[in-house]
């Protein structure tokens, strides 16, 4: 029996989950938690990324201690950000946060020398002020100098823990760098940031496998032999691969703290309406792509915990949001300033609402029910947007992670949009890491194969429409966006 170590790590937190293939179902255990986020330091937000590779260690060994002697080994994280290394292989600096202030005027600066419709055509990605060219466009040129290697986060860290540098496509695409056409590093881009070819790892595919642990990983720490497997590195890209999608018209909603809303192409679409609405086309695991829209997703529910923490949890505000009437007010999750609000979240959403002459949310539950209820508007407004690109009626939406937990948005959705919904499984991100290690390994043959196996391993819940009668909350939303200059 094989087994599998997915390295799963978001925004706020990171975990090493361990899979196994028993009875015929993937079977899954959560071996090691750990705490993530970025410190302001040297008037930057920096992610921590030694904790990160400390915290690998340490759940490694907790894994051995627990029996397991050989293991293989996949990394997924979030993307675009990067961190320079030196001709040493030692880091320059710790990698500043895609939601450090320093990029938010990036784009206009970058598009006034490429036409931003020609970027698009190149790279079919949408414009995200974090992107990995608006950082790089910013970047201290003294410190680019002294860079042998530009490595995005899940690279880096499997560079430390095996010593060998790549670049994985499903996490590459979302620097806004790679030409779709010649499946690579875009030279144009490349000499406008004034960066070079060799600054940047080979690419390599999703299940491209790295080899062993360095040895003196072994003379420090008490570990399994353990053989890392390059996975689809983007946490998003995992998390499809993770889905457990069937027939032609299904989209999925990645529901964590970005929810990615969209589905898998064969070929990109880079027209005039994705242009026009910014969707992105990311290059998914065996060779399809992501045609996605991102979507601020729980991370403002989570600030809002975090904000009133001790007080309540998740849970509470769940039960107390169902106490609540939806659709109060209407607040485009999407807008720039709930990214990282110096007043904090709560503060943020009674002045937007505030400043829009709409009810404003005050208890727990009535700040749940307004951030709960405005997602379900903004991924059936997105949904509407998906059908229109792609001339099409989308049947399914498959809802996975965390979110995927949250009864009262699916359903809000479910009734919203007037589709079925699926939810499940929860941890998509892991489950989709360990499918690519399989597939690898050759235990799984392909990806319809992966699929298969999800659908038979997790509990997988339905909601059907149940009321019309939130229909005309839609047309109100999309006329709210309209008149705020909402594309």
């Amino acid at each position: 029996m094989h087994t599998y170590v997915a390295v799963d790590i978001g925004a706020s937190s990171g975990r090493l989950i361990l899979g196994q293939i028993e009875n015929g179902k993937l079977k899954l255990q959560e071996m090691h938690r750990f705490k993530n986020g970025f410190i302001k330091k040297d008037g930057h937000d920096r992610w921590q990324i030694d904790h990160l590779i400390k915290e690998i260690l340490l759940g490694l060994e907790k894994i051995k201690k627990s029996g397991f002697k050989n293991v293989n080994l996949g990394i997924d994280t979030w993307g675009v950000d990067y961190v320079l290394v030196d001709a040493t292989g030692k880091k320059i600096q710790n990698p500043i946060s895609y939601r450090d202030k320093r990029t938010q005027s990036t784009i206009a600066k970058v598009t006034a020398s490429i036409p931003p419709e020609i970027i698009y055509q190149k790279t079919g990605i949408q414009f995200l002020n974090f992107n990995t060219i608006y950082q790089l466009f910013e970047e201290d040129p003294k410190l680019l100098a002294k860079t042998e290697k530009i490595m995005l986060i899940p690279d880096y860290l499997g560079f430390v823990l095996t010593g060998k540098a790549v670049m994985e496509t499903t996490n590459a695409s979302t620097t806004q760098l790679l030409n779709l056409k010649e499946k690579k590093l875009d030279p144009d881009l490349l000499k406008m940031l004034g960066v070079k070819f060799d600054q940047f790892p080979t690419l390599v595919s999703a299940g491209t496998k790295l080899g062993p642990l360095k040895k003196e990983w072994y003379r420090k720490y008490d570990l399994p032999k353990t053989k890392v497997v390059t996975v689809a590195t983007h946490d998003t890209a995992s998390a499809v691969v993770g889905t457990p999608g069937f027939g032609n018209n299904w989209a999925f909603l990645s529901s964590g703290t970005w929810s990615l809303l969209g589905c898998e192409l064969i070929k990109p679409n880079v027209s005039n309406l994705a242009y026009q609405y910014n969707y992105t086309n990311e290059w998914n695991a065996y060779g399809s792509y992501r045609f996605l829209k991102n979507i601020m997703g729980l991370w403002i529910i989570q600030r809002v915990q975090k904000e009133l923490n001790p007080l309540v949890d998740f849970n509470n505000l769940v039960e107390m949001a169902q106490h609540e009437v939806p659709f109060q007010q209407y607040i485009d999750v999407n807008d720039q300033r709930f990214i990282n609000p110096k007043q904090g979240m709560i503060t943020e959403l009674q002045n937007y609402c505030r400043q829009t002459k709409q009810v404003i949310p005050q208890t727990p539950g009535e700040l749940a029910m307004a951030v709960y209820s405005n997602l379900a508007l903004y991924y059936t407004y997105e949904l509407k947007i998906l059908d229109q690109i792609l001339n099409r009626k989308t049947e399914l939406l498959n809802i996975v992670g965390g979110g995927s937990q949250v009864n009262l948005v699916n359903q809000l959705t479910a009734s919203m949009a007037q589709i079925v919904v699926k939810s499940g499984p929860i941890e998509a991100t892991a489950v989709g890491n360990i499918i690519v290690q399989m597939i690898a390994n050759n235990e799984l043959t392909n990806l319809s194969a992966g699929r298969e196996l999800i659908f038979n391993s997790f509990t997988i819940k339905q909601y059907l429409p149940q009321s019309e009668k939130y229909l005309t909350h839609l047309v109100k939303y999309e006329q709210f966006l309209k008149n705020k200059g909402k594309k």
